[in-house]
């Protein structure tokens, strides 16, 4: 089935082509590429073993030919290209490799230039101090545009493979709820195509701007998450930061997840006192994750092995948005301890930096060239970074682990012969489904 063909039958499924919604949509109405709930994927490659050479070295990938019945978003059969036919809907993937879908786990698309003109204008200052300091200024304009500029990141998100993120949304005096609340209207205003959580994000410091009465408020509108910033160099008092926010998440029964930037010297306690007080409450264990963590970098390897170990026995994660620079993560001794390692795009093209491409498959691509992982194997095995519960298609013996019967319909079609080269070449992404849903095909 052609793109035309295709639409074709989403018209007649929806009475139209165009369905406007609030936000964004009111402006730019957008094609609702796919709202068939049964269909046929055909003629898709789906990665089947690792080739081996002589020396039982990874030199290689198989790939068959696979097509799978999707129904409710959720994969109910996978058999080899043209073995059955089928009396519904079909769409010929020609022969592109299917990927897991991909997730943002750190993003602000609540406060973004995305979409305007170019702003290349120095900073302020290095702290954050000085950061929150220029975002006292500037909040109250970008509020205004917030919802639409949240919808038009979520669409790159989905053009890059993306169909699930991790939003945080500054909760400050200056904001007050606003940002919570325009966020809100967006996710809504786009839930096919992209599946949420959100942080309840302490921008400007729980202590430094008294935010503790309003991080509490918004724990009863819907967050998942209550977030913490620099306990000791923003907030002063390392100790009490983290109680209020440790407290907030028990008293609410939301997760944590922490922007913690400071260095060794007063990161290494932090993240340590982190670990003591999830130990301390299972209702924190398997639910508490460190953003950034740049201490983990400056730190000794003995001392980073011990808190890898610690974090994996207390179900303490990290998010990285994998840094080029004097900063490289210990991604690979965390992944040695099975810490669960996420990714993130962090800001997207805002006032603290220019960047942000929100290419989930580039950070995949990053972490391959920081750690020298240039062979079909380990660049198979970067992708897991970026994928939902690390996972991959191939298990590390080769065997094929994804898709399975059963497995929620997210994922993305590219023109590649297998994992590893997507990684190493970024190919642009073709299309992308949402639980069974078509939310981006390439022109």
């Amino acid at each position: 089935m052609n793109r035309k063909q295709f639409l074709g039958i989403t018209t007649a499924a929806m009475g139209g082509l165009f369905v406007p919604s609030n936000g964004y949509s009111q402006k730019k109405q957008q094609q609702k590429l796919e709202d068939v709930n049964e269909f046929a994927l055909l003629n898709v490659r789906l990665e089947n073993n690792f080739v081996y050479n002589d020396n039982g070295q990874v030199n290689g990938t198989q790939t068959e030919l696979y097509d799978l019945y999707i129904v409710d978003g959720l994969i109910k059969s996978i058999d080899k290209a043209g073995v059955k036919t089928f009396s519904i809907a079909t769409i010929d993937a020609g022969e592109l490799l299917m990927l897991p879908g991909l997730r943002d786990m750190h993003i602000h698309i609540d406060k973004t230039f995305f979409g305007e003109r170019w702003y290349g204008e120095p900073r302020p200052g290095n702290s954050v101090k000085d950061m929150i300091a220029l975002e006292q200024r500037i909040l109250p304009g970008l509020l205004e545009k917030s919802v639409e500029k949240a919808e038009m990141a979520i669409d790159l998100m989905n053009s890059q493979g993306t169909y699930f993120t991790r939003c945080q949304t500054n909760i400050d005096p200056t904001s007050g709820l606003k940002s919570l609340e325009h966020l809100q209207v967006a996710l809504s205003n786009k839930k096919e195509g992209i599946q949420a959580e959100i942080v309840a994000f302490p921008q400007h410091g729980i202590l430094y701007s008294d935010s503790e009465a309003l991080l509490r408020e918004s724990a009863q509108m819907g967050i998942d998450y209550i977030g913490g910033l620099d306990p000791t160099t923003v907030d002063g008092n390392m100790e009490k930061s983290l109680d209020s926010m440790f407290q907030i998440a028990l008293d609410y029964n939301k997760g944590v997840d922490i922007h913690l930037h400071e260095g060794a010297s007063t990161g290494l306690p932090a993240i340590e006192y982190i670990i003591k007080r999830v130990s301390e409450n299972k209702a924190l264990q398997g639910r508490t994750y460190i953003s950034h963590g740049f201490a983990l970098a400056q730190i000794e390897q003995s001392k980073l092995e011990s808190i890898a170990e610690q974090f994996n026995h207390f179900g303490i994660g990290v998010i990285t948005s994998v840094p080029i620079g004097r900063m490289t993560m210990p991604i690979p001794t965390l992944y040695k301890h099975k810490v669960k390692v996420m990714t993130g795009t962090d800001s997207i093209i805002d006032h603290w930096q220019p960047f942000g491409s929100c290419d989930m498959l580039e950070k995949a691509k990053y972490c391959a060239e920081l750690y020298g992982w240039t062979d079909d194997y380990h660049l198979s095995r970067a992708l897991q970074i970026a994928t939902k519960d690390q996972v991959l298609p191939l298990s590390n013996k080769g065997e094929r682990q994804w898709p399975k019967v059963g497995d929620e319909a997210s994922f993305v079609l590219v023109k590649a012969s297998c994992s590893a080269e997507a990684v190493a070449r970024l190919p642009q992404r073709e299309q992308v489904f949402n639980q069974g849903k078509m939310v981006y095909i390439k022109e």
